[in-house]
């Protein structure tokens, strides 16, 4: 059994109240003229190519499964929900913008996506500007909970905030003891956001950050930059990158600040199972989102569905079950399959209503009249007027057995804090 651990964090701007808002379900609603075409459509703006593949397979794989089930329990709207799939890389090159365009012209209503929150900055104009839902497994970055982000309001995430991760990552270097700490992180919307975070809550706890960098995202080498951590002759450092993690540790190595020296500590951009690298991980810590519930039946589905392979991680994999089951639910509550639509009932079925965790359960109250409370494959799914989760869970991991391979030593669930 993994310990869990209960953070006690400042509330989020939302205490849940879901105001005058009519439930979903109400007799009292308005009859309005549905504007979609009839057919749920799903488009994929997620990572097969680019820094962030190694995120692909669970996160196809669980849209995938989402909907199978979906179809299985009678679809949407008495029609089969359609997958279009596209790929969001990473930002360099840039062809996320043209991947939307190609699912926009497929009639996506959601497109799930992208994993990378700086690829997603550069498309939510887009996609939300032309009336579809945006809804993203991974984006963590908090920058995303503001109005100015998504004036449209047709954008929704499963994955809790930078905002947590980052109070998280850094109780977990003051709880190993360690207090003269070093950050190295990518210069970008997610990079700088959780490094910024991570920062000001070690200083806030008595640590000192002794070296605080970004790098050009596009960089290939790190020569300059790690030479200063050097310098700063860190015993912890937390490095906030993407793959090019893989140059990176050579050259920490090199340095005499290695995971044999120093102890390192990884992010969800970086938290993967590197099994052909000849370094050894042993005894780097990273933190990551993960599921309060784990449920090893949908794990092992997760694993049947392609392209998920033996030495693939399930990370954001129920994340992206979770955002197409609730977009199916909120198209169900208002009898219309367009975006709009959609977007104005994602955070009704997600809060205050009956509680319900399968698709088929959850269509038959909402058919039945009902207001529902979604909790899914990744947990508790409430959320915020701003479409961000209201909680989040995190899990501690660690490499060990020589393979570079990482395990979940303990978990940690707490409220995610209002940002500045």
């Amino acid at each position: 059994m993994l310990a869990a651990t209960a953070l006690v964090l400042s509330a989020c701007g939302d205490d849940g109240d879901g105001g005058d808002d009519e439930p979903q379900g109400s007799d009292e609603s308005p009859t309005v003229e549905p504007k979609g075409d009839g057919t749920l459509t799903f488009g994929t703006l997620l990572p097969a190519t680019g820094d962030l593949a190694f995120l692909g397979p669970p996160e196809f794989a669980g849209v995938t499964l989402a909907v199978e089930d979906i179809n299985a329990a009678g679809g949407v709207l008495d029609q089969d929900v359609v997958q279009v799939k596209g790929d969001s890389g990473d930002g360099t090159p840039d062809i996320a913008g043209a991947q939307v365009d190609k699912l926009l012209a497929a009639d996506s209503d959601v497109i799930v996506g992208a994993a990378s929150s700086g690829v997603s900055i550069t498309v939510i104009d887009k996609i939300t500007g032309a009336g579809a839902v945006q809804f993203s497994p991974a984006n963590t970055a908090a920058g995303f909970d503001t109005d100015e982000i998504d004036p449209n309001r047709l954008y929704f995430r499963t994955a809790p905030s930078d905002y947590l991760q980052g109070e998280v990552l850094a109780n977990e270097v003051i709880e190993d003891g360690f207090d003269n700490v070093a950050i190295m992180a990518r210069q970008d919307f997610y990079g700088e956001g959780l490094a910024e975070r991570t920062r000001d809550v070690l200083e806030e706890k008595g640590a000192t950050v002794g070296e605080f960098l970004l790098y050009n995202k596009d960089a290939t080498t790190f020569t300059a930059e790690i030479n200063k951590v050097a310098a700063a002759e860190p015993d912890a450092i937390v490095l906030v990158t993407f793959a090019e993690i893989t140059t990176i540790i050579p050259q920490l190595i090199a340095k005499g600040l290695g995971p044999e020296d120093v102890q390192l500590y990884f992010v969800d951009g970086n938290l993967s199972n590197y099994p052909d690298e000849d370094f050894n991980l042993d005894g780097v810590k990273g933190t990551a989102p993960t599921s309060a519930t784990p449920d090893p039946e949908f794990e092992a589905r997760l694993f049947e569905t392609p392209p998920m392979g033996p030495d693939d991680a399930v990370l954001y994999g129920p994340e992206s079950y979770d955002a197409v089951i609730i977009s199916a639910l909120a198209a169900i509550a208002a009898g219309d399959d367009s975006g709009e639509a959609i977007g104005a009932n994602i955070v009704d079925v997600t809060r205050e209503g009956t509680k319900c965790t399968t698709f088929e359960e959850c269509k038959t109250l909402l058919e039945d009249g009902e207001d529902i409370d979604y909790d899914g494959k990744s947990g508790q799914a409430d959320m915020t007027d701003t479409g961000s989760l209201a909680a989040g869970t995190y899990g501690i991991y660690e490499y060990s057995g020589g393979e570079n391979a990482y395990e979940q030593i303990d978990t940690v669930s707490g409220v995610v804090p209002q940002s500045e």
